[in-house]
């Protein structure tokens, strides 16, 4: 009797065994396909903030190339503006700097 007790229990041992086998290899499953799918989520949120911010940076670009020919018109002027003030004042006191270059090339020191 003792033989077939132990027999018994050596089968509920190996058949318990096999149960928890069986659970780990059932929640390993379903731990993957948890991952899997918050992964397929994840990528999908990645697309959507991808092509948001894609279309957020075109519409930017298409503003500010609007813009751009005025912008250099209006760059060109204030360029052309400038040259003409320092033409002007570089015309104004070339007089004085000719004068004063003579002055110190004519000017004999001992």
């Amino acid at each position: 009797m003792d033989a077939n007790r132990r027999q018994g229990g050596i089968q509920q041992l190996l058949s318990a065994e096999q149960e928890s086998q069986q659970i780990v290899n059932a929640a390993r499953s379903a731990k993957s396909a948890r991952l899997r799918q918050a992964k397929e989520e994840a990528e999908r949120e990645i697309a959507e903030y991808r092509a948001h911010m894609e279309a957020d940076f075109q519409r930017k670009v298409a503003e500010s190339s609007g813009d751009s020919g005025a912008n250099v018109k209006r760059l060109e002027q204030e360029t052309s503006t400038k040259i003409e003030q320092l033409n002007q004042q570089a015309a104004s006191i070339s007089p004085e700097v000719v004068q004063m270059l003579l002055r110190h090339v004519t000017t004999v020191s001992n």
